[in-house]
């Protein structure tokens, strides 16, 4: 039993394609944990504003019609990050959908969650050695966790954040779960952190003046 109080976000993107600021994001769900149980759930379509590919409708079941008309990236970002606010964030495979959402805060100059993102896919190969492979839907097969659907993004964030809880059990020692810095460390990779822009004026164009 985890001792300590935990709360945390677990996010997911669905998106056109696997480039980030090329590719468009055209879902995103957002589910904070709170002492491994659900608390709260940011879910919604995105229009992404051009065609999505058959391929990527194939994988996640997202079509045109389904995002026709949905609000656009920029007008969603801030809302999101609203809901992260400062908690720890996590994703399987986090560096792809931080990599999406950091391309879209740039692009557009946003707000942005200010929370540490850790991977559970790195930590997942560490705590699980030997696994066929550590697909998400593998890893939670493998842990029993029970599922529905998968390649939506609230559902998959549901899946990240139950794997997450799961593996904090496993690398706890008498129930305290390791501090941050052993977190990062057991990821084997840099830290990763959305950036934090502080929107610049632009500049009034002089010939409006005329």
């Amino acid at each position: 039993c985890i001792k300590k109080y935990m709360k945390f976000i677990a996010f997911d993107l669905e998106t056109t394609g696997t480039v980030p600021g090329v590719d468009q994001i055209v879902e995103i769900g957002a589910v904070r944990f709170l002492n491994g149980e659900v608390e709260a759930v940011y879910s919604t379509l995105v229009d992404p504003l051009r065609p999505i590919p058959p391929g990527a409708s194939k994988v996640n079941g997202i079509t045109d019609d389904m995002v026709r008309g949905k609000a656009k990236i920029e007008d969603l970002l801030p809302s999101f990050a609203e809901f992260c606010g400062e908690d720890l964030m996590i994703a399987h495979n986090a560096p792809f959908d931080t990599q999406f959402l950091i391309a879209d805060i740039k692009r557009f100059e946003t707000s942005a969650p200010k929370g540490l993102v850790i991977d559970t896919l790195s930590i997942s190969r560490k705590v699980f050695p030997g696994l066929a492979n550590y697909k998400l839907g593998t890893l939670v097969q493998h842990l029993k966790i029970p599922t529905t659907d998968f390649h939506r993004a609230e559902e998959d964030a549901t899946y990240a954040g139950k794997l997450f809880f799961e593996l904090i059990k496993r690398i706890s020692i008498n129930g305290q779960p390791p501090n941050i810095e052993n977190l990062v460390a057991l990821t084997g990779k840099p830290e990763l952190r959305f950036p934090q822009i502080k929107r610049q004026p632009k500049q009034m164009d002089l010939f409006s003046l005329l």
